[in-house]
């Protein structure tokens, strides 16, 4: 830290400048001079800042993709977000990792190396018991996942895979494959202890239970997309038109995506004594007339109009009669 000078230090430093003791292009040329800057070559700073922006950018497509596809997997709310991009030895990161831990090897084809994938047990534990019919909240006791369990949690992680790839097409085709996991970090050496890998840590949160996943990439994996990552190259690659197999991806998910749609019959007002002497076979008159269309909402948002029928296998359906006039949409038969 710089010395801060008292007043009297300051009077004096101006006097001296008054007098030429001092000569003040000689104090500017010395402050030119280059200093000497700590550097620990164990921590090579090789990515540029715009590079790194670009991944932050890159993997926050990441987790909105993921975040949607598995919201539909799991038939529950996922939230993800990217907590943190760095650099740093590969040993730092297996010594940041908890024991037992999910830790899933994937290999990326025409690139040098494996990219791990890793996240906390308790989330592990969250998507088997939502996948088993739980409510993937409660408390769950950090353990090694058995047989059966990494065989769902593999199948889980292999769908990750489309929208890793999606979130990458800008820059490269990523095909990631699975190898192999593990669930211990001294196990998974890799690369060499003192070599750099980037790490992605994100903040994902199923239902009622939250955690970390991190994303490891070797700096020898990243290598060779270096100068793809540009903000320059990105923003670039990145107005180009949708592909015929982007658009049939998002069709896909779409149809995956599942809504409440409610047929509402009509209303009506009785008193509690009336409610409370209500009994099987009575009936209740509504203010529905029968030749008025009945209201079709989708979640909450009242979209349609239609009339109750039969369908051919004889259950009960509504056929619909056209929009419920909103914003300009026009009636479909």
């Amino acid at each position: 830290m710089a010395e801060i000078l008292n007043q009297n230090e300051i009077d004096a430093l101006l006097r001296a400048l008054s007098a030429g003791e001092i000569d003040a292009e000689a104090v500017k040329k010395e402050e030119k001079k280059k200093t000497v800057k700590p550097y620990d070559f164990r921590r090579p700073n090789k990515i540029a800042k715009d590079q790194m922006r670009t991944l932050v950018m890159l993997h926050e497509n990441f987790s909105r993709r993921l975040g949607t596809s598995l919201s539909a997997y799991l038939r529950t709310m996922v939230q993800m977000e990217v907590a943190s991009v760095d650099h740093m030895t590969y040993e730092e990161f297996t010594r940041s990792l908890s024991n037992p831990t999910v830790i899933n090897v994937l290999f990326t084809k025409r690139l040098e190396g494996n990219i791990i994938l890793e996240f906390t047990p308790n989330l592990a534990f969250a998507i088997i018991d939502r996948l088993l019919g739980g409510s993937g909240g409660g408390d769950y006791t950090a353990r090694e996942l058995t047989e059966i369990e990494q065989r769902v949690i593999r199948q889980v992680v292999t769908r990750f895979f489309p929208s890793m790839s999606e979130a990458w097409s800008n820059v490269f085709r990523l095909e990631p494959e699975y190898v192999e996991m593990e669930t211990n970090p001294l196990f998974t050496q890799f690369i060499p202890p003192s070599d750099m890998v980037i790490l992605v840590t994100m903040h994902l949160k199923i239902a009622e239970t939250s955690g970390l996943m991190n994303l490891c990439y070797p700096f020898t994996v990243l290598e060779p997309l270096l100068p793809r990552l540009s903000a320059q190259s990105w923003f670039g690659s990145s107005r180009k038109n949708f592909t015929p197999e982007a658009f049939e991806t998002l069709k896909t998910r779409l149809k995956e995506a599942e809504i409440p749609v409610k047929v509402e019959l009509g209303t009506t007002s009785i008193s509690i004594r009336e409610l409370l002497n209500l009994s099987k076979g009575d009936a209740i008159k509504l203010d529905q007339e029968i030749k008025t269309p009945l209201t079709v909402r989708i979640g909450e948002e009242t979209k349609y109009a239609g009339f109750p029928g039969l369908s051919k296998n004889n259950k009960v359906a509504v056929q619909l009669s056209g929009y419920q006039s909103k914003g300009g949409e026009e009636s479909v038969q």
